[in-house]
């Protein structure tokens, strides 16, 4: 069926593998930051968090990849100018980017609904006893924080799975670019978009066993409440 390129198919993989957890690590770490700058006290960052996950959510995927891979270094190369130089985007990193923004601004959702879905009463026990703030969100918030947002987090690394055949579009070496050239090359089509899919989908399976274990493990270790 594959006449061979299962291996070549399998290196795609790996390289989708790689730029999920990359971009999932970025937008994770974006997140927390969207998130504090939404809940910030100030209506500076507030406002600045809301439009920019405005825009990374309401602009389709496909577009900031390609703005970023060939928008971005244009605009550095305008700002920056230099003799002889030139900026460009290897496409990993391009992709990782995109993808870090713009998941990043679902997930600072996330971490937000997670923060005001916690007790008040901790935060501020924790407070009065002279917490510093840095130890509130380390050893209170973060840990109750967490379990409620595997769900939705659980939805994003999904999502960016999926997300990553879009960098096919910027010649990244990934699972469907990957098959587009095994297609090419056998010409059969079919067969090696319906062997990247079986890939996609034991990627998909394997996660959502992760996953699994991860909200089961997560569940046991949550305080039980008795009813007297």
């Amino acid at each position: 069926m594959l006449d061979g390129y299962l291996p070549f198919l399998l290196d795609g993989a790996r390289v989708t593998v790689l730029v999920t957890v990359a971009s999932f690590a970025g937008a994770m770490l974006l997140g927390l930051a969207g998130a504090a700058a939404m809940l910030s006290s100030r209506r500076l960052p507030r406002v600045v968090a809301r439009i920019l996950a405005t825009v990374l959510r309401g602009v389709p995927e496909l577009v900031l990849i390609l703005l970023v891979y060939y928008g971005l270094p244009i605009i550095v190369q305008r700002l920056m100018p230099a003799d002889g130089a030139r900026f460009a985007f290897d496409p990993f990193t391009a992709g990782v980017l995109t993808l870090s923004l713009i998941y990043g601004a679902f997930t600072a959702e996330v971490f937000r609904g997670a923060y005001l879905a916690l007790p008040r009463g901790q935060v501020e026990a924790a407070r009065a006893v002279g917490m510093r703030p840095t130890r509130i969100a380390t050893r209170i918030i973060l840990p109750q924080m967490l379990p409620l947002c595997l769900s939705g987090l659980s939805n994003i690394w999904m999502v960016i799975v999926k997300a990553t055949a879009l960098m096919s579009t910027i010649q990244l070496d990934e699972l469907m670019r990957k098959a587009n050239l095994a297609a090419g090359a056998t010409r059969k089509p079919f067969d090696m978009i319906l062997g990247a899919a079986l890939i996609y989908l034991l990627i998909t399976v394997l996660s959502t066993l992760v996953q699994y274990r991860l909200a089961r493990a997560s569940s046991n270790r949550r305080p039980k409440r008795h009813v007297v």
